[in-house]
Parts: C-alpha cells; sequence; structure tokens
C-alpha cells in the first residue's frame, strides 16, 4: 500500500484523472523480479500507479523486491518452483511460454505487462485491455540472438538456433495479442516495428532525478565508472579491454554470470565492487569522472542517473545512448564498438570540460513525473475506448512517439 506522500504525488501527477481504470480489475504482469535493475524500476512505478492491481511475475526473490514494492503480494509461475529458480532462470529460457501461458489472469479487464521476455504473451479474457510497456522485444532471440549465442558454450550453441527459432514463432504470435505497446524509447519502437510488425507510442522510463542529484561538497574524482549487469550485451569486455590498454582507474558495481572472468581478465586498475545498495551508487555517480557505457542499450537508465548526479557520459553510439547523450555536451559518444574506439573517447573526455548544470537539464526530461502523466493518460485513453460505448476507437499509437 503506498504512503500519504505517494498518494499525494499521484494525485498531483494526474493519476486521480484516471477514474475508469482505477474501477478495473487489473493485473500487472513483469517479466521476473530477481534483481533491481531499470526494469525493475519501472515496475514499481507502475505497481504505485495502480495500488488495486494484482502483480504477477515468472520468478521473484522477494528479500529483494520488498524495498521496491513493500509486502504487496507478488503472484509467481511454475518457473519459481524449479532448482534455484532465482539465479538459473536464464537456463529456464525453453519454458517461458508454457510458464507465461499458465499464469492465471482470468478475470482481469486491464492488463499491463512490463515486458522484455515473454510476459507479453499472458492470456487474457476476450474483451480484456492489455498494453505492454515493452522494454525490448525478447532480447535473446531477436537483437541480441549472436551475442547470447556466441555465449552459450560449446553444447549451447548447438542447440540454440533450434530453441532461438521456436521462442521467435511464439514471440511474434504473442505480440499481435497485445492491444496497445507502449515503447520505452524510439529506439525499442523500431525494433517492435521490424520485429512484431506493430506499432507503439514511447514514453521514456522514470528516473528518480530526486534520488539522483549532484553533490557540491565532493569533487569529482579520478577514476571512470560502469554500473552494470555482468551479461554479455553489456559489453563490459571491451571497457576491460580498453582499460587495460590505457591504465586508467575503473570501477565496476554489479554482478552477473559473466563476473569471473572478466575480473581474471582485468589488471589492478579494475575493480569490481559486486552489487550494491542505492546509496554506494549515487555516491560513486556523482564522484565519477565519467560513467562508462560501452553496450549498445535498449534506453539505459543508468546512463541518465549518471547525468542527473551531473557527470558526463562515454558511452557506444547505438541505441538509447543516442537519446539520452548529447555528444559533446552531456557526454562522448563514440562510433566503433572497439577498445580503440573507447580509449580515444575517454582521452577525449578527459580533455573536455563539462557543464554539470546542463547534463542535469538533460537527464530532467526524463523524470518520474513525466512518465506518470504520460502512461495515465494513454491508459486513460485506451480504457475509455475500450470500455465506453460512446467512444468507438482510441487514438491509434504510431511509432512516432513523444519526444
Amino acid at each position: 500500500m503506498r504512503n500519504r506522500s505517494e498518494r499525494a504525488t499521484a494525485m498531483q501527477d494526474g493519476s486521480a484523472r484516471v477514474n475508469a481504470a482505477s474501477t478495473l480489475k487489473t493485473a500487472i504482469v513483469h517479466h521476473w523480479l530477481v534483481t533491481t535493475r531499470g526494469a525493475e524500476k519501472v515496475f514499481a512505478v507502475l505497481a504505485n500507479l495502480f495500488p488495486q492491481a494484482d502483480l504477477f511475475t515468472l520468478v521473484c526473490h522477494e528479500p529483494r523486491m520488498r524495498p521496491l514494492l513493500g509486502e504487496r503480494p507478488i503472484r509467481t509461475s511454475l518457473l519459481q518452483f524449479l532448482p534455484r529458480a532465482e539465479t538459473w532462470y536464464p537456463y529456464y529460457l525453453p519454458f517461458y511460454p508454457m510458464a507465461t501461458e499458465r499464469l492465471n489472469l482470468s478475470g482481469y479487464s486491464l492488463v499491463i505487462s512490463s515486458d522484455a521476455a515473454t510476459v507479453k504473451g499472458v492470456r487474457t479474457d476476450p474483451g480484456a485491455l492489455h498494453i505492454c510497456y515493452c522494454h525490448t522485444p525478447m532480447r535473446y532471440v531477436w537483437s541480441g540472438y549472436e551475442s547470447y549465442r556466441r555465449a552459450a558454450g560449446a553444447l549451447g550453441r548447438l542447440v540454440y538456433p533450434t530453441v532461438a527459432a521456436r521462442l521467435r514463432r511464439w514471440d511474434f504470435r504473442a505480440a499481435q495479442s497485445v492491444t496497445h505497446f507502449i515503447a520505452n524509447s524510439h529506439n525499442v519502437a523500431q525494433r517492435i516495428r521490424r520485429y512484431y510488425a506493430r506499432d507503439s507510442i514511447v514514453v521514456y522510463p522514470p528516473v528518480d532525478t530526486d534520488y539522483f542529484h549532484p553533490d557540491s561538497a565532493q569533487a569529482p574524482g579520478e577514476f571512470f565508472l560502469a554500473v552494470s549487469s555482468h551479461v554479455p550485451y553489456k559489453r563490459l569486455d571491451l571497457a576491460i579491454e580498453a582499460f587495460n590498454r590505457n591504465g586508467k582507474p575503473l570501477v565496476v558495481i554489479g554482478d552477473g554470470r559473466e563476473r569471473r572472468r572478466l575480473e581474471r581478465n582485468a589488471l589492478a586498475n579494475i575493480r569490481f565492487l559486486g552489487s550494491q545498495p542505492a546509496a554506494v551508487v549515487r555516491q560513486a555517480m556523482q564522484t565519477c569522472r565519467a560513467l562508462v557505457f560501452p553496450g549498445e542499450e535498449d534506453f539505459g537508465m543508468v546512463m541518465a542517473e549518471a547525468q542527473a548526479c551531473g557527470r558526463p557520459i562515454v558511452a557506444f553510439a547505438r541505441g538509447g545512448a543516442l537519446e539520452v547523450v548529447s555528444d559533446g555536451v552531456s557526454g562522448i559518444l563514440f562510433e566503433k564498438q572497439t577498445a580503440d574506439s573507447l580509449c580515444d573517447a575517454l582521452t577525449l573526455c578527459e580533455k573536455m570540460r563539462f557543464d554539470s548544470l546542463a547534463m542535469r537539464a538533460s537527464a530532467l526530461r526524463f523524470n518520474v513525473k513525466r512518465f506518470r502523466r504520460e502512461f495515465l493518460e494513454f491508459v486513460e485513453r485506451a480504457v475509455e475506448s475500450t470500455f465506453s460505448p460512446k467512444r468507438a476507437c482510441v487514438d491509434h499509437p504510431t511509432s512516432e512517439g513523444r519526444a
């Protein structure tokens, strides 16, 4: 249950206007709740926007989620009962469709899925309104297929093409059952069009620009910072290679199945801190020379959080970075995903002076209040068009989205 300040915020940002939605039996579904990364932060905001909604996910690590979601019940799928599901869930990928389809969402008139995997494919009642907030089409089988196949090991590489082909067919069919798509960036809207042949509207994810802010009492240090899960598409291996070569100090926050390999390859100038509380992450962002982002991301909330702290970004010039980072103003974009290109960008970053106020102003485009307003406005229109006899259709969302 939200506290009084959260309810007051909801009233101020317009959620009180969604009277029709608040009367509907509502379910919110997220792919998995085992970490507290960007997608989970979005889910937490959605859960607060719809306090009457029931929450669903494939797998949940409850102790880790309680700081985000409080004591609200979270209903899980059959994957929860498989061995070590909270850590081995990526290896259960072939079972995701079956687990998704067996989530019991009968009786819900409004279903909101927060998805980067399969939960867009939940079975809903005929006539139910299903809005999918898409973080990306399932990366394993679409945009990130090659990187995941290479990382699968010798045996995995043999079976991965067959598994991925079957999942692609299922995922495409599942996407056709969604009533409306909302993309987290123009980058993802293009993927939704390419892979699913569906239009979408863009609503950027909510960045907590009140929590992430500059600290004038602390001078920026000499170290560079990477905050990331340790999975193949994040390309931390590229950051390790570049900092091994230039000898500059790099601090890495995060964890994942690639951590041991990355640590083995790293020299003494690179420190791995593992997963850290939000306060430690914020302090590191406030005092780093710059945040390093070598992968191609869907949006990249961590980049916007670092900008909100008044620090520049050194990022690969693809994907969400093109929407978050203004080259030469709030960071440096490098064109080639190579150690040489990243090293050149790091050297240029050290030579430049960045305006912390301008960087923070850039991040304020993505604040939480703006997300609440835009998301709720779309839900209100969709609910009215679906359930009101006075209106025949909702304005059809397009891939143009919102700036």
